[in-house]
């Protein structure tokens, strides 16, 4: 057996070692939830024990068939590895631990969010962190966790003076491999290593896509890793270029935090928000394979959908309602309610009148407004200092007065109607119907007035039919009255799309957390796109944060990238170009004839490669370009349709943001360039969703700013 075979024998062994440790794991926390409901103890902490053993039982049942490591760390055994010197740690996406009489063992496994793992991604040669090698496996491409998968290994020496068994430079990783067990083991060495420094690294990164959203925890890079591992009192932006992991590095930073500060974290709850549900559904996969389920993904309409939307706003009214100074307006909407007292207030006691003169009532309404409480705490407080004003007269009187008596007071007929008098009960659908009845604000120009006014007023606010613009204005208007409850972290993906008003719906619900923000300001496809961050994170709550570019990418081929970056210059905004450390993959640009004739030969060709197809065309001639498709035998998917067996998905270019394939076929670039105001940005979303190789097919001239690519 040569010592490449006996090391892959050694790591099938430990991994059903780990598996039987696993399966132990899911059955002890079953019997745990069982034997848990005898444990004594008081109602809400028994209740709070089962609540914790039934989700824990529920997390591990519900872990997905995989691997249950992709690396070990070997440590050295000098100082520089301190508490961990001469140990050995595999490293996975959960913690496996084997039960023994004595308690809990060392881990099988470690998790790759443990402080220990920070080793595996940041360790190099010029800083070993104490790690003397780094040991990546390779698995079969969609393995569910047999150790007949484990198929290569690699071994990367880090710490000095260690021997390599090829002679190689510090920087060189150096790999044994079993893909072919008749192969002379000499030759099983990597000569020369990938751009990322491994070659089982790249091949993990560029394995084809088929399906969700895969988590990267084997291919986390050390810049991504610093974002990951960011604290729960920060917030972050990142600015990320096409194919830089920018979604994945918020998905695992939730997952960081749910693992680091579980408490807090429960307590307040964590929120994924992304553009669409088609994106919701392409991301989905990622935080329960790292074993986080329960987690809320939702969008930001999602979020504040008080009502279904029923009407369609103009291009201009929407962009009044999306614009930063309708919160102002709204303010002054919801506060021209409060007028100042018109009598003073009387409250008969018996025989005995209490009086409140009308100038302190003129005070206690100034004081509350200055305090610029949320409306209905506004009208609470109002209400309190009013009775406290009867008391204290009560009291000078007659001495201390009972709670029953200050309760009495403060229902009195004279308190109630000075409370709805000069500060009145309000719901947001009234203040904002009154609003589009009457839009007279001059914050407003007058055709700006006119876009928003309502051409046939409803009879009540409660038979109005909303547009999803009113959802947001009517959100603004609810955390005016009263502030909803928020969260201890929010990550928002593709931010640069929202709105200040949207953005404000997600700031009232962090508070008091904290966001992690991603986007890409060359992607920015809605009218009120961010152009950029500073404002955008301004609108948000978090003026401090950190912005974080991201530019190398090692998903997007650089030929792809390359061809992309020509449209930056016409963008408008900001931002580094792209750039990539994949010199494969495949471009080709052609014009013809019958785009869809065209359409279905490329997608016959790139049927004869593994992975995923995605063809993508204005909305228009999606319909038509999947008609040809069919006529052709070959089957097509939509976009939100992830569990389809067809490897082809057809999609406006509208839901392209977001989405990845292995193969992609543009059909007629100028058709999406010109479709919407901001169509340069479109069409620089959809050339680079192809990972390994892109078709862009034309029949009218190319956009002058793509240029005549060669």
């Amino acid at each position: 057996m040569t010592s490449l075979e006996h090391a892959l024998s050694e790591e099938r062994d430990y991994h059903d070692a780990c598996r039987t440790a696993m399966t132990g794991m899911v059955d002890g926390a079953a019997h745990h939830v069982v034997t848990g409901a005898d444990v004594s103890a008081s109602g809400a902490d028994a209740e709070a024990l089962g609540h914790y053993l039934r989700s824990y039982a529920k997390e591990l049942r519900e872990l997905p068939d995989s691997p249950l490591f992709f690396g070990r760390l070997d440590f050295g055994r000098d100082a520089s590895a301190r508490d961990h010197a001469g140990q050995s740690y595999h490293i996975g996406r959960r913690r496996i631990t084997e039960q023994s009489r004595h308690g809990t063992a060392p881990p099988l496994v470690v998790d790759w969010r443990a402080p220990v793992s920070r080793a595996f991604y940041r360790a190099s040669a010029r800083d070993p962190q104490g790690v003397a090698v780094r040991r990546r496996f390779g698995w079969a491409p969609w393995s569910k966790g047999d150790s007949g998968d484990l198929t290569s290994l690699e071994d990367e020496h880090l710490a000095a003076g260690e021997p390599n068994p090829q002679p190689t430079s510090a920087s060189d990783p150096v790999s044994v491999s079993a893909s072919d067990p008749a192969s002379d083991p000499a030759s099983a060495f990597v000569s020369a290593p990938a751009p990322t420094g491994s070659r089982i690294l790249a091949g993990e990164i560029e394995r084809p896509r088929v399906g969700p959203m895969r988590d990267i925890a084997a291919t986390i890079q050390p810049e991504q890793d610093d974002l990951v591992r960011s604290p729960l009192a920060e917030s972050v932006c990142v600015q990320g270029a096409p194919g830089t992991g920018k979604t994945a590095v918020g998905l695992h930073r939730a997952a960081y935090l749910l693992y680091t500060y579980p408490q807090r974290i429960q307590r307040r709850g964590l929120l994924i928000l992304g553009p669409n549900r088609t994106f919701l559904s392409y991301i989905s996969a990622v935080l329960p394979s790292l074993g986080e389920i329960d987690i809320r993904q939702s969008t930001v309409d999602d979020e504040i959908a008080r009502h279904p939307v029923r009407t369609r706003d103009s291009e201009e009214a929407a962009a009044v309602k999306h614009d930063a100074r309708m919160a102002a307006v709204l303010h002054r909407a919801l506060y021209a309610r409060v007028s100042p007292p018109a009598e003073p207030v009387v409250v008969p006691d018996g025989s005995y009148r209490w009086r409140i003169p009308l100038d302190e009532l003129e005070r206690i309404v100034a004081e509350v407004r200055a305090e610029a409480p949320p409306y209905a705490v506004g009208r609470e407080r109002v209400r309190t200092r009013a009775v406290r004003a009867l008391q204290l007269q009560a009291e000078r009187r007659a001495g201390p007065v009972s709670n029953s008596w200050v309760q009495k007071a403060g229902r009195a007929r004279a308190v109630s109607a000075f409370v709805d008098t000069v500060w009145p009960r309000t719901q947001p659908e009234e203040v904002l119907a009154a609003l589009l009845t009457d839009p007279a604000d001059p914050l407003l120009a007058p055709a700006e007035q006119e876009a928003i006014r309502w051409t046939r007023p409803p009879r009540s606010y409660r038979s109005a039919g909303w547009s999803a613009a009113d959802l947001v204005l009517l959100d603004e208007l609810a955390g005016l009255i009263e502030r909803p409850d928020g969260y201890g972290h929010i990550v928002v993906d593709e931010a640069q799309d929202l709105s200040p008003m949207q953005c404000r719906a997600i700031a009232r619900r962090a508070g008091f957390g904290s966001l992690t923000v991603l986007g890409d300001l060359a992607q920015g496809t809605t009218p009120w796109a961010a152009r950029n961050w500073p404002e955008q994170l301004a609108h948000l709550g978090k003026e401090q944060a950190a912005v974080v570019p991201l530019t190398a990418g090692f998903r997007v081929p650089a030929a792809i990238v390359a061809l992309a970056n020509r449209l930056v210059a016409a963008l408008d905004v900001d931002v580094p170009p792209a750039r990539s450390l994949r010199r494969d993959g495949e471009l080709t640009v052609r014009e013809v004839g019958d785009l869809a004739a065209a359409t279905v030969g490329a997608v016959r060709a790139a049927l004869t490669h593994e992975g995923s197809i995605g063809v993508i065309a204005d909305e228009p001639d999606t319909a038509r370009l999947r008609a040809a498709l069919a006529a052709a035998g070959i089957a097509t998917a939509t976009a939100d349709d992830l569990t389809a067996e067809a490897r082809v998905t057809v999609l406006p270019a509208s839901i392209a943001k977001g989405l990845e394939y292995d193969h992609v076929v543009v059909a007629e670039p100028a058709a999406i360039a010109g479709a919407e105001a901001r169509g340069l940005h479109r069409l620089y979303v959809v050339l680079t969703r192809a990972v390994s190789r892109l078709d862009v097919l034309h029949s009218r001239p190319l956009p002058p700013e793509l240029g005549s690519p060669e």
